[in-house]
């Protein structure tokens, strides 16, 4: 009796509360949706510049990519089977899956596989565009195309008024976005032309010709290893420039920038289609299911829309493994099982981007899909990153750095107005 003694000091909620309590995880208000919208938005804007370091670093995007994918599916499998499990107004998670949703669900893994080619392609268009300009332009794709498809396919649920000027804000930021960067581009050849005269000047350092994809000098010493501190170059200046190209996985020296921007717009596409496809999946506008079959549940469909994304992305990484894109050196499983470093932080990035995800559908749910797109501002989020860990725009031009922040001011007005524009699903 003594040992049972303090287990009657416990004081258990009634069956009604506690069934509350489950509830309070299913989102289905405004403030909710908002609260998600802004996590998924840090989230979604911090996976990016992690796979931007790692390829900075040397590792091969393959292996990144394949590390990615792993936890991104567990963070889909962890939220089906927490948030997709509780609460007793709705399907759950696992009876849904023996139910006839077929249409549903190919919706959702459409969405999936949208989404995994459009997140694989920006792995390169990091590389030769950067990764703020590569946020903004598929971002800018997502609003334009996305947002009005969802604002349709949810009943325009949405406030007109407030939401199509947010997207016109958010197109605004993207002209100035394509404006930095291009002042940036300017700014960074005028540096490595001068670098370039002064050493032919000094003539005390060799200067390598090169084509392709080779380094344009010959850099003794690792500076991302670590060198001593008179030795390390500055962010922004002509010898970080040369460093970084000789240590990162993918070559841009020599490479058309056009080939980058193709990539970009390639996976913005890929971007402005999976949302409505996963709002299709979760509301079935085009009635597809049977009569009496329960739409999907925001988290089943987001578990069909992970697995999807896996999948494809298991398949593309394994075949580029060994028939690399963009002259990058070949690879094979094995190889990629045993490349343990940076493992960890793509581990990390996949967990991010599958929580940010898991939380846009959340919010989209809730207040409509178009505002949920707020998230889209993403940029914002990788900007800063850029710049505080990759050096972007360091000693740039004063004619950048107004742009940069005009444009910064314009994704900040966007994400609180799309997000003013939030409605209430019934």
């Amino acid at each position: 009796m003594d040992f049972l003694g303090p287990v009657w000091l416990i004081s258990f909620p009634p069956e009604r509360t506690l069934s509350s309590f489950l509830k309070m995880y299913l989102v289905d208000s405004k403030g909710g949706a908002i609260v998600c919208m802004l996590f998924s938005l840090f989230f979604l804007g911090t996976w990016p510049a992690i796979l931007t370091l790692l390829e900075r670093r040397g590792r091969l995007p393959q292996h990144t990519y394949l590390d990615y994918t792993i936890t991104n599916l567990l963070a889909a499998v962890i939220i089906a089977f927490t948030f997709g499990e509780i609460g007793n107004q709705r399907p759950n998670f696992l009876s849904q899956l023996s139910q006839d949703n077929w249409p549903s669900v190919l919706f959702a893994m459409f969405g999936g596989l949208v989404l995994s080619v459009g997140n694989l392609s920006t792995q390169y268009a990091w590389a030769f565009v950067g990764l703020s300009v590569t946020e903004v332009i598929t971002s800018s794709m997502v609003v334009v195309i996305g947002t009005t498809v969802n604002y349709f396919l949810d009943g325009k649920i949405n406030r007109a008024e407030i939401l199509f000027p947010g997207v016109g804000c958010f197109l605004i930021a993207v002209c100035l976005g394509s404006v930095v960067h291009a002042s940036n581009a300017a700014d960074n050849k005028a540096k490595l032309t001068s670098y370039l005269n002064s050493i032919k000047d000094e003539g005390s350092k060799s200067v390598s010709k090169t084509t392709g994809d080779s380094s344009i000098i010959d850099i003794q010493k690792d500076f991302e290893n670590g060198i001593d501190d008179k030795e390390k170059v500055k962010f922004g200046t002509a010898d970080f420039l040369i460093e970084l190209e000789n240590k990162r996985a993918i070559k841009v020296f020599g490479k058309s920038t056009y080939l980058g921007l193709s990539i970009t717009f390639f996976a913005g596409v890929c971007f402005s289609l999976f949302s409505p496809a996963f709002n299709l999946a979760t509301n079935d506008q085009l009635h597809t299911l049977k009569k009496g079959v329960p739409h999907l549940t925001v988290y089943t469909a987001f578990f069909y829309f992970s697995v999807s994304c896996f999948v494809i992305a298991v398949i593309l990484n394994i075949n580029f493994l060994y028939h690399p894109l963009l002259n990058l050196p070949k690879s094979s499983f094995r190889a990629y099982l045993s490349d343990s470093n940076g493992r960890s932080w793509a581990f990390l990035a996949g967990l991010l981007c599958g929580f940010g995800n898991g939380l846009q559908f959340m919010g989209g749910q809730a207040a409509g899909y178009a505002a949920a797109d707020a998230v889209q501002a993403l940029p914002l989020v990788s900007t800063f990153w850029g710049i505080l860990f990759f050096g972007e725009y360091r000693k740039s031009s004063r004619k950048t750095y107004i742009f940069l922040i005009s444009m910064l001011f314009m994704f900040i007005a966007a994400v609180g107005i799309l997000m003013a524009s939030s409605g209430h699903r019934k």
